[in-house]
């Protein structure tokens, strides 16, 4: 026959069982109290973000050399892409011939109104030494014309050769123009880094032909490294840009980084059709960036990863004070040779 438990032993086990049972649940409201966050703060779930930067091909040119691959960090100004600028080269050197040629024409041309200007200053002296002896009646009228006509003649001529000098400075002008637009597309076709970022995508290979516009790499821009949120509508009506603000990670939950406000959205960004019921303006969310310093995420470049998963956490009142699980902050790292 199977044994029978005795009374005294059944209330004993479940007076254990009992007290098994608060313990579990004292420790779970323990455990939420202890993540309860104060009021005046807000948090939501998100992920870490930055945004992609393309080292783009301005002209329809062809790979020549790509430096850099997928993963490698990057700083800005540093070479990334050689396109090839045979083409550019070729009607660079002939641009450089034609300033040549429109410089020696401004010489040429300058010389011709020096002389010029000695021709008309003769005629000049030669114009009013003959006025004078025509008013003593020592010259004839038809002398007199004929010096008037030869001053006018070289003036002419003078007002000619400056023409045709200021027409020749145009054409050097012109031409060193055309210069600086050829190098300016040669010096285009070196995609430089805009950015301290990590190239996320290698998009093309040496050899081949890039259409302009065409992307040659993307990069994740670490200078701006950010978490969005998004939170109801009676918590972002008290949030300030600027505001202090915090960030998490699912793989490091026991540390912090400080943070802040650098957007709230002006409006909500996703809402239901009709809004009738308060129930259903809860539903109205607005979206909020959470910056990370650029000091910090300097310190850490090496291990700034995108896509992380985490929370942020938002002050929507100044005097709020946060929790102590939140204020074990990872510190931004120390420069080389400091203390």
């Amino acid at each position: 026959m199977p044994k029978v438990i005795s009374p005294k032993l059944l209330k004993l086990i479940i007076l254990l069982l009992a007290v098994v049972a608060v313990a579990f649940f004292g420790y779970q409201h323990w455990k939420a109290k202890q993540s309860e966050l104060p009021k005046g703060i807000a948090s939501g779930n998100g992920r870490i973000e930055a945004k992609l930067v393309d080292a783009v091909a301005k002209d329809a040119l062809r790979v020549k050399e790509i430096l850099v691959d997928e993963g490698d960090l990057v700083k800005p100004g540093q070479v990334l892409v050689h396109l090839d600028t045979a083409t550019f080269d070729s009607q660079l050197n002939q641009a450089k011939l034609q300033v040549a040629s429109a410089q020696e024409r401004v010489a040429s041309a300058n010389f011709a109104v020096v002389r010029q200007k000695s021709l008309v200053d003769n005629a000049q002296l030669e114009f009013d030494r003959t006025r004078k002896l025509v008013d003593q009646n020592a010259l004839s009228q038809r002398e007199f014309d004929e010096r008037n006509t030869s001053l006018q003649t070289s003036t002419a001529a003078l007002a000619e050769a400056e023409a045709q000098l200021r027409t020749a400075k145009q054409e050097v002008e012109v031409a060193q123009a055309n210069v600086t637009t050829i190098q300016t597309h040669i010096d285009d076709a070196t995609l430089k880094s805009p950015v301290t970022g990590r190239v996320l995508y290698r998009l093309a290979e040496p050899g081949e032909m890039l259409a302009a516009g065409g992307k040659a790499l993307t990069l994740v821009n670490l200078e701006d490294v950010y978490m969005e949120i998004y939170l109801p509508s009676e918590q972002a009506a008290g949030l300030k840009v600027g505001a202090e603000a915090r960030l998490t990670v699912d793989y490091a939950p026991g540390r912090a980084a400080a943070a802040y406000v650098s957007f709230v959205s002006p409006e909500a960004q996703f809402t239901p059709k009709q809004v009738e019921t308060k129930s259903e303006r809860d539903k109205l969310m607005f979206r909020v960036k959470v910056q990370v310093p650029q000091e910090l995420v300097s310190g850490y470049i090496e291990r700034v990863k995108t896509g992380v998963r985490g929370v942020g956490y938002v002050k929507i009142k100044d005097s709020a004070v946060w929790p102590s699980w939140l204020q074990n902050l990872v510190q931004p790292a120390k420069k080389p040779g400091t203390k």
